[in-house]
């Protein structure tokens, strides 16, 4: 199994590196470009490129920052 980590952007994006197949509700993939070692998706809710970030969140008034327990 490739090693794929998802990671969280303070008020931003969810940041994926690593090979994955992003499919929309029909199961139809979206294009995704393998040169480019990671994609960012929307948070916030705003981005004209949904369901990737397109940086709206700064535009936006987005705040996000949530935390992982810690144990």
């Amino acid at each position: 199994m490739a090693d794929v980590k998802i990671r969280m952007r303070p008020s931003g994006p969810f940041v994926i590196e690593g090979a994955v197949t992003l499919t929309d509700s029909e199961g139809n993939k979206f294009p995704l470009s393998s040169d480019k070692p990671s994609i960012a998706l929307c948070r916030c809710g705003a981005s004209e490129k949904r369901p990737f970030c397109d940086g709206a969140h700064n535009r936006c008034d987005f705040t996000s920052d949530e935390r992982a327990p810690v144990e």
